[in-house]
């Protein structure tokens, strides 16, 4: 299996897909389906983990059958927060054995069941420290981390969070997937503030394709992340009209990809919800070259 990286060695661009470990065998099955329809548009793709590392087991079955079934690489999401460090060293001799070969790296979130949580001294308590551990295997891995065009909310400035992604990249990490954002203009200052810092590494932007503004607005609480006054303006008056705001989710994501694409970014990134549509159509209607 290869590395994500050295897929980025052969393209200046890459298309991603990301999904998330499903309740249900139904909907397991719904992930799979939606994977075959994706795997001939997609570099690699990507699969979330748990708060606490809740959805591992499913996590890491679903990565190895992604593997199986498609031949692509399929990013590991893995975080550290509820995880020792034997048991991280062992989840990683596990990866290896599954030739599981990327990561994306996270501190993560405390489980809903205890926000409290702290972590105790035989636990990484950072993101880097993880990536330091995955570096102990070589380059055996390629490791991804989380960017936060908005800064991330646990961090006072945009500046100090722009330091530790420098942290991370001199930990060992190989690259950025970038929080969802709306205004293309957010993430090209984030580019122009993390490369002043030396971060030098390849920043692909997460897309989310809207379809449902009030859960959209439900979902963008719980990330910190922005609503625009223009998308605010665009959604607001058919909140309560799914088809139409199918279509104007759609129109925009075409609109915010194409500019992303045409101003020198490396790919796209799309969080498409375990479902085929309306990934499809916004990618089909790109002009990738």
């Amino acid at each position: 299996m290869k590395k994500v990286t050295e897929i980025f060695d052969q393209k200046p661009r890459t298309f991603s897909f990301e999904f998330f470990p499903p309740k249900t065998p139904k909907g397991l099955e719904r992930l799979y389906q939606t994977a075959e329809a994706l795997a001939g548009k997609a570099d690699f793709f990507n699969v979330t983990y748990g708060a606490g590392g809740s959805s591992s087991k499913a996590t890491f079955e679903i990565v190895v059958e992604l593997q199986k079934r498609f031949n692509l690489p399929v990013v590991h999401h893995f975080t550290c927060i509820k995880h020792k460090y034997d048991e991280i060293r062992q989840r990683l001799e596990q990866f290896k054995q599954a030739d599981i070969k990327n990561i994306l790296a996270l501190r993560g979130d405390p489980p809903a069941d205890d926000p409290d949580y702290v972590q105790g001294p035989d636990e990484p308590h950072y993101a880097y420290e993880l990536i330091r551990m995955i570096r102990e295997h070589g380059d055996f891995f390629a490791i991804g981390v989380p960017g936060f065009p908005e800064g991330h909310p646990n961090t006072p400035t945009k500046e100090l969070d722009s330091k530790y992604l420098k942290v991370k990249q001199d930990a060992g990490a190989d690259f950025v997937i970038t929080q969802l954002f709306f205004d293309n203009n957010i993430y090209y200052e984030f580019r122009d503030r993390v490369r002043k810092v030396g971060v030098t590494l390849r920043l692909i932007p997460g897309i989310l394709i809207i379809t449902d503004y009030p859960k959209l607005i439900d979902f963008c609480k719980t990330c910190s992340a922005t609503i625009p006054d223009f998308i605010k303006e665009r959604f607001e008056p058919v909140a309560d009209n799914p088809e139409e705001t199918r279509k104007r989710g759609i129109d925009w994501a075409i609109q915010q990809c194409q500019d992303l694409l045409d101003n020198g970014c490396p790919g796209l990134h799309f969080y498409c919800l375990n479902k085929t549509e309306p990934v499809t159509t916004v990618y089909n209607a790109l002009d990738k070259d």
